[in-house]
């Protein structure tokens, strides 16, 4: 058993607490990367309208760049939480290695997608301005350069947490955002460097997260494992497992992305106010999402450790008071967005005309929002046993539909408010389809045991 005395071993004590003890810093650290962007479209929204819709044409490619990372960070976490929960520590430290192997590849592929395709990515946009596009495709450039810390980092945040210590990551993160906040204003303003400052200051602060959390997983007091040697050779079995586990969730998260960038090319339709005003819509309204990522994020240490033990009655227990919390927390953010939205928005983009439109993007996304969080919680119980297939699945779909049912509602009266009342039903859809799905799975598990 995994140092049953230890505080971060999940299959033992209090089950909310044990939870919590993950979940916390885990949503914190979420939080922290919306704080990321939502830094830097605070300081460009001060440069003007033009500058937030070329860095949320450029952040949608770093959104993107998550599918891939996803690959090793879940594929490493499963296998680590599993292996912990059986005792096998030797192995549980080399699928997180090898998980290291993964994104080297893909961070370096993904990098250089970035940096020699910049100017072809940026006008996937129709935005119509040509300044608009080069500042897009500059900031895509120098964060291809810089990106690959992002995926060594995220093997590394995974295996903290699979281990059910999240809150060293949380830490580290901190450090970095409060880097970024500080180099923000300071690139943009003083030096003078507008965008291309905030694609400066987001790659140094990811660097020195990076340095941190390699730093944090050899050296730490509470690190996962005594050891932690980079120099090791690559065990194709456990990297084939891990794709097998993970490919799916990385497939999910590349599609979810390309089929909102979809989505994103009708809002620019309608000019560079509806897309400054979706961009940083999106970015508030993740409030909620990256918090029910975040929890479902934890779930997955917390499952996956009981799975390997065996304790099924605990895992189910488990997954009954997350429910109780997301789906509060999903109506209280739903209750929020609809009384305050104008208000929140006017911080971000003191724009009379922008902060209604964004008044009208928070409203009519507000609808999603409890499905949304319900559907982290049973994603999260799938992806612990290492089930992935359900979740993607599910999330496919219902992501495939987004911009069918966008393009179809923006040409009736509704125009933009169409394109977004199509996303918000996509993603109440994908709540619907894995509720059900997980039904069904939960009743062929009791029979089997």
């Amino acid at each position: 058993m995994y140092k049953s005395q230890n505080k971060y071993n999940l299959t033992e004590g209090g089950i909310l607490k044990k939870i919590f003890l993950v979940a916390v810093p885990v949503i914190g650290t979420q939080l922290m990367q919306m704080a990321y962007n939502l830094t830097d479209m605070f300081w460009l929204a001060r440069v003007g309208s033009s500058a937030v819709a070329a860095s949320g044409a450029a952040g949608m490619y770093m959104w993107l760049a998550m599918g891939f990372l996803l690959v090793g960070r879940m594929g490493g976490e499963i296998g680590v939480a599993q292996n912990l929960g059986k005792g096998d520590i030797a192995a549980a430290r080399d699928f997180s290695r090898n998980a290291l192997v993964i994104n080297l590849v893909l961070g370096v592929c993904y990098g250089l997608a970035l940096v020699f395709g910049a100017d072809a990515l940026a006008r996937f946009f129709p935005v119509g301005d040509e300044k608009v596009l080069a500042a897009a495709a500059l900031y895509l450039r120098v964060i291809g350069i810089g990106i690959l810390p992002m995926f060594f980092t995220a093997v590394i945040s995974g295996t903290f947490t699979a281990s059910g210590n999240s809150r060293a990551p949380f830490i580290i993160n901190g450090a970095g955002l409060l880097c970024n906040m500080i180099l923000d204003p300071v690139c943009i303003f003083l030096f003078g460097m507008g965008i291309l400052g905030a694609a400066l200051a987001t790659v140094v602060s990811q660097i020195l997260v990076c340095v941190l959390m390699l730093i944090a997983v050899t050296r730490f007091r509470n690190r996962p494992f005594e050891t932690y040697s980079f120099r090791f050779r690559p065990d194709y079995g456990k990297i084939k497992a891990m794709l097998k586990w993970s490919v799916p969730i990385g497939l999910e998260s590349l599609l979810f992305c390309f089929l909102t960038m979809l989505c994103s090319r009708m809002e620019a339709r309608f000019g560079v106010a509806a897309m400054a005003a979706g961009k940083i819509g999106s970015q508030i309204e993740s409030l909620t999402w990256l918090v029910g990522g975040g929890f479902g994020s934890a779930l997955v240490s917390f499952i996956g450790q009981n799975y390997g033990a065996g304790k099924m009655d605990r895992i189910r227990r488990g997954v009954k008071l997350s429910l109780a919390l997301m789906g509060a927390w999903g109506a209280l953010v739903t209750i929020f967005f609809l009384i305050a939205g104008k208000q929140v928005f006017f911080i971000f983009l003191p724009d009379p005309e922008i902060a209604e439109l964004g008044k009208r993007y928070l409203w009519i996304l507000a609808a999603c929002h409890i499905p949304m969080n319900l559907e982290a919680v049973w994603a999260g119980d799938f992806k612990g046993r290492g089930i992935t297939v359900p979740p993607s699945v599910a999330s496919i779909v219902s992501n495939s539909l987004k911009p069918v049912l966008a393009w179809f509602l923006s040409r009736t009266a509704l125009g933009l408010y169409g394109v977004w009342a199509g996303i918000s039903a996509g993603d109440t859809l994908r709540g619907i389809l894995l509720f059900f799905w997980h039904k069904i799975a939960e009743k062929k598990s009791r029979k089997q045991e």
